[in-house]
This record gives structure tokens, sequence and C-alpha cells, in this order.
């Protein structure tokens, strides 16, 4: 296939944004240039999207910021919304009750227009800038993302640079529903890990590492996942204890056939239900409102709040310590 570029809309604050479709014969993949979004993904022969996305760049800006997007610098929770940097403890943006930072402020990369580097038909690179300071992190940093489609595989590529000791742990937040259904308990889900990090009741990890083995945590082997209002999914599992090469975490398969295989270079692997907000009221691909419980998000990330835990996986990076992550989506039809 050729690449296309398209007007998406325009933000808010009269920001244009573009839509890059790359691809191969089997996989149709496109994304935004608003927070690097992967909009929309295809599967030969598969009628529906395999990911929710809209058309409607308003729904981004709003209740949809998360979906699909890259969310950094630091995805995820920090305690009390502070953390040491270089020893030295820093302040961020509290935008979470309870006074706590979720996915790096209100101001991160999953909210900003990112500027093409480059563009093929099988691949598309983005980068954004963060100044110094911006919702407390410190350092001049720039991000830059590279999509490329091979076969039914999709990969990500993150790398991050700095000229001043900070935070960086960057998720991408796709949700995904094999089946084009408003449902995600016709799926069976595998996740390759053995602990998780626990977590209270606001969800804020306590720094102690839980075994899945007899609780309805346990995806070691395939088995439906069937989240709801009684059985709740919204935690962290542990892949390794620090980064390394591209390594199986997961595979979600839909009750259609339609399978999806995930590997990542990151140690943890963050499950979300969908299960504390719809859509409303936008509509995704299949033209309806996803209500609650209708897709699965699977974030590879380092562990939560890695930064106020000595014994987790560092998120520091600096001039002499870039950042990298690598993922991979592999597709696979009934």
């Amino acid at each position: 296939m050729t690449a296309v570029s398209k007007p998406f809309g325009t933000t808010a604050q009269g920001a244009p944004v573009t839509a890059y479709t790359i691809g191969s014969e089997a996989l149709r993949v496109t994304v935004l240039s608003w927070g690097a979004v992967l909009q929309d993904v295809r599967l030969s022969g598969i009628a529906h999207s395999l990911t929710l996305g809209t058309d409607q760049i308003a729904a981004y800006e709003a209740g949809m910021i998360s979906f699909g997007a890259l969310m950094g610098p630091v995805a995820n929770r920090i305690r009390n919304a502070r953390a040491p940097i270089a020893e030295v403890m820093h302040a961020f943006e509290a935008n979470l009750p309870g006074g706590h930072t979720l996915h790096g402020g209100s101001a991160g990369t999953q909210g900003r227009v990112w500027d093409l580097v480059a563009q093929g038909p099988d691949h598309v690179t983005l980068e954004t800038e963060l100044p110094d300071g911006l919702s407390g992190f410190p350092g001049h940093r720039r991000v830059r993302a590279r999509y490329r489609v091979t076969g039914r595989d999709l990969d990500l590529e993150i790398t991050g640079t700095s000229d001043a000791p900070t935070l960086m742990n960057i998720a991408n937040h796709s949700y995904w529903n094999l089946d084009g259904t408003d449902r995600i308990d016709g799926h069976r889900l595998q996740v390759h890990a053995e602990r998780y990090t626990e977590s209270g009741q606001d969800l804020m990890v306590t720094g102690g590492l839980g075994k899945v083995a007899g609780t309805p945590l346990d995806f070691t082997e395939p088995r439906p996942f069937a989240p709801g209002p009684d059985r709740r999914y919204d935690l962290n599992y542990v892949l390794a204890e620090a980064r390394r090469g591209l390594s199986p975490a997961c595979k979600l398969t839909g009750a259609s056939g339609v399978s999806m295989e995930m590997f990542t270079t990151e140690p943890g692997l963050q499950v979300f239900d969908l299960g504390t907000f719809d859509t409303a009221p936008f509509p995704v691909h299949s033209g309806r409102i996803a209500p609650r419980f209708s897709a699965i998000a699977l974030e590879a990330q380092v562990w939560p709040d890695a930064a106020n835990h000595a014994g987790f996986p560092s998120i520091e990076m600096g001039p002499d310590a870039p950042y990298r992550q690598h993922t991979r989506w592999r597709f696979a039809g009934p």
C-alpha cells in the first residue's frame, strides 16, 4: 500500500491534527499526530477494527484522551505527587483525588500534537518536546515514537532524551476488543506473569509483590477474561525484574478466533478492564457508544510509582541514559 496522510480535524486550540495510515496487505493501522494515538487497527478479512477508536478529535480531547495514546512522561500513578530524581525530591502536578499524579499530569504526551519526522508505506515516526518543568518534571525532553507494520506485526519503538536527570515511563494505552462487540468477556487472556504489584483501594502500589496462583488474577494459562462490577481488573503484572530484550507479555484471543500476541522490553503490564467509564457521548468505530467492560487495556510499562520504591525497576533517565522501549503486537485471524 502507499503512505496516506489526511486531515483529522482541529483541536479546541486551533491546531490541525493529521491521520497517518500505514500497513501491509495483511494489516493496516492509522496513527494520529494527536497523542501519537493508535486510532485504528484493521486485519485483512476482518470487518471491524480491533481497537477502540473514534473519528472525532473532540472525543480524544475529552473522555477518550487515553484511547490509543502514548501516556507520559510517566504513565500510571505517582503517590503524593512526589518522587526523588538523582536523590533530590521533586513535586509534580497532582491531578488525582488524594493528591496523587496520574499519567504525568494534565499536560502529558497524550494531550499534545506531535510533529511528523518520517513516513513511508509501512511506517510513521512522530516526535514531541516537553519543556523543562512541565507538570513539575525536570529536563527539556524529546520523545520519539516509530510505528511500523511488517506482515501481521505492528512494532512500536519509543525513545526519549533529556538534558537533565528526570523520570520517564511511557505506555501505549490502546483498548482492545478483537470481536468488535460491546463486551470483552468472550475473550481469553494469557499473561506471562506469576506476580503482580500489590495496591490498596486507592490503586496506589504498596511496594509489595503478590502471587497470582490460586486467585482470580491468575492468567498464566489462557482463561476467560470476564470482568464486572464485582470482579475488577486494574493492576500491574510483573513480567520481569528489569527491562530486557523483546519478550512475550500476553496473548488475547477473541471468541471469533482473532488473536493478538504482545511482546515488550518492559518489565510490567498494566491490565485495565474499562470498568469505570464509557465513551458517551462519543461513538467508537462501530458507530455505538462503547459501554463499560467493552474492552481491555494492556499497557507495557515499568512498574507503577517505581521512583518511590527502591526495589522496583528504575525509571530515571538523563543525558547519559536515554529512554528506550520496544513493543510488538502480532495479530492472527481465525
